[in-house]
């Protein structure tokens, strides 16, 4: 892994976190407990901050990063942001699944207990209701999301990268 500190900011990491040998983490990143940064994950933190939750999953070649000076991007607890997906400059709520290949873009809020569909592109200044899957490109709301959705999938895939982890410590 390369854990980077730029312009007096060095990554910090809560207790519990697995970070992939070829993960790259730089900057102004604060990240919680229980967290995973997959293989060739990139956190970016050089040209704002990054801050994440506990149990936060990012899966391989996976982006997070910011705009200069504009927009920084806030991840909250419980969200897993699925293989080659890019979450940036944006806010993402409690119990988050961002599907494989989805774009989250900048000033976009996504609410709790959503699902962001694989491949969806949420255009800048999106705001993500609350219990919904969004699909599409543009993503656009494609149905309120079901009790069986939230514990069968975001909480299942947050737990399980949890377990997976500890396979690798």
């Amino acid at each position: 892994m390369l854990i980077r500190t730029l312009n007096g900011h060095t990554p910090k990491f809560g207790k519990d976190c697995y970070l992939a040998e070829t993960s790259v983490i730089v900057g102004d990143v604060v990240m919680g407990d229980q967290c995973s940064i997959w293989y060739n994950a990139v956190i970016r933190g050089d040209v704002h901050f990054i801050r994440m939750g506990n149990k936060v999953n990012v899966q391989d070649g996976a982006v997070v990063h910011c705009t200069y000076q504009k927009s920084p991007t806030t991840i909250g607890n419980n969200v897993s942001i699925g293989h080659n997906a890019i979450v940036h400059g944006c806010t993402i709520h409690d119990n988050v699944l961002v599907g494989m290949g989805a774009i989250v873009m900048d000033d976009c809020v996504v609410e709790s207990n959503t699902i962001i569909a694989a491949g969806a592109v949420v255009t800048e200044g999106t705001r993500v209701a609350a219990g919904t899957i969004y699909a599409g490109v543009p993503a656009r709301k494609l149905k309120d999301i079901s009790q069986e959705l939230i514990s069968g999938e975001i909480e299942r895939i947050a737990n399980n990268y949890i377990k997976y982890s500890g396979w690798y410590k």
